[in-house]
């Protein structure tokens, strides 16, 4: 059971105001808050802690090391991964993503060669392949998006050849919250030889995830949009594809040794975490890991469920209103548009009620396209926030349609 009115007393940004009135946020798929303490364990880091780690045989460092390879050991047993070499910390999914497309291209991708991805991928699951196609001369191939907000799946399966190298696939769609069958892409994928990336970015936060369980051959996520700091991520990668691919950046800690004739490169994970890491960030990401799991995985999982259903209710009682994608099976966004009011109309007067949401193409323009939109507002949940807060929300979109 979630406990909400507890968990809000935890997140002291809940308790402003905005313009006057209570803050209500539904902008939890942009970034999260942070409960307190997660915040307590950055100042606690920086204050006791601070050192930079791996490198120096004094006790700070020593200690700082120790703090950050545990919190690599707590994002190992989160995710279900088998070994701590495969969790790379990295600046978020979209730099995850970008170190995958980079080395797995350098290492896998040759001209001719194929990889597929979604229609409704974030920009960030695109632009990195595109940007490696026109270096390798890869082609990539996309799954369409049904009516309802679905992959075709068997569509899917007609687009997978002998030329596929890799499927990169988003688990939760930012947009439609649509959950996509993971499970059965991987499986079909792995049934070709073919390796599956997924982008984890709107899943970890809100469904249990065991990467060994789905059969993933990379998942990516980010700590900001699961309570944790702006600046670190997690990249998971199987240990035997990991120690193939080269490093994306050069510097220290990455290294062996290094000559001017020629360098040879550190052991997993270090390979791939050029530079001093945010290692404060680690730490309180761990924090924010082991607060999600004081509450359950599962529990917030089904609370996020009924607030989705509620507002969904509520919202279908609105005149004029269109929701975005009708998936089977959704996480905690609803995406919508009212009459002809302009996304970034509503989303503006909605602020001036202290109502937070988030409106444009969020990062997903290809999906605007296919369903023949501009852009939507969207609301997003966390387990913070309450049906009397939907009901707020229901509230000010009646306001603002009546004034137009």
């Amino acid at each position: 059971m979630i406990d909400v009115e507890k968990i809000r007393r935890d997140f002291p940004i809940l308790g402003r105001e905005v313009y006057g009135k209570p803050l209500v946020y539904f902008d939890n798929a942009a970034t999260t808050q942070k409960p307190r303490c997660v915040i307590d364990s950055i100042s606690e880091a920086y204050c006791n802690e601070n050192a930079n780690v791996h490198r120096g045989i004094h006790f700070l460092s020593q200690h700082a090391t120790d703090l950050m390879e545990s919190a690599r050991d707590k994002v190992r047993q989160f995710i279900g991964a088998g070994s701590t070499e495969e969790i790379i910390f990295t600046r978020g999914t979209t730099e995850s993503i970008n170190l995958l497309a980079s080395s797995f291209s350098r290492a896998f991708l040759n001209k001719g060669d194929e990889v597929i991805i979604s229609g409704m991928e974030h920009h960030s699951n695109i632009v990195p392949w595109q940007i490696q196609s026109e270096i390798h001369g890869f082609k990539i191939k996309v799954i369409p998006v049904l009516d309802n907000g679905e992959l075709d799946l068997e569509a899917f399966k007609t687009l997978i050849s002998d030329k596929t190298r890799l499927v990169s696939i988003t688990h939760v769609s930012n947009v439609l919250g649509t959950v996509n069958p993971v499970a059965e892409i991987i499986t079909e994928a792995h049934s070709h030889g073919i390796p599956v990336a997924v982008d984890g970015a709107q899943s970890v936060p809100h469904i249990k995830v065991n990467v060994q369980e789905l059969g993933a051959d990379f998942y990516a996520f980010s700590g900001h949009k699961i309570y944790g700091p702006t600046g670190i991520g997690v990249l998971y990668g199987r240990k035997e594809l990991l120690e193939q691919m080269p490093p994306y950046q050069g510097g220290g800690e990455m290294i062996k040794r290094v000559t001017f004739e020629k360098t040879t490169y550190n052991e997993l994970p270090y390979k791939f975490e050029a530079g001093t890491p945010d290692y404060v960030g680690s730490i309180a990401l761990a924090k924010a890991l082991d607060y999600v799991q004081s509450i359950g995985i599962d529990n917030i999982a089904g609370y996020e469920s009924e607030l989705c259903n509620y507002a969904i209710e509520r919202l279908n009682s609105i005149p004029d209103i269109r929701i975005i994608g009708n998936a089977g099976h959704r996480s905690a966004v609803v995406s919508f548009l009212v009459g002809n009011i302009y996304p970034s109309d509503m989303g503006t007067l909605l602020d001036r009620l202290g109502i937070a949401v988030r409106t444009g193409h969020h990062c997903a323009e290809p999906l605007m396209d296919r369903m023949g939109i501009p852009g939507t507002v969207r609301a997003s949940f966390a387990f913070y926030n309450t049906k009397a807060e939907i009901d707020t929300l229901v509230a000010g979109i009646e306001r603002v349609r009546k004034m137009f």
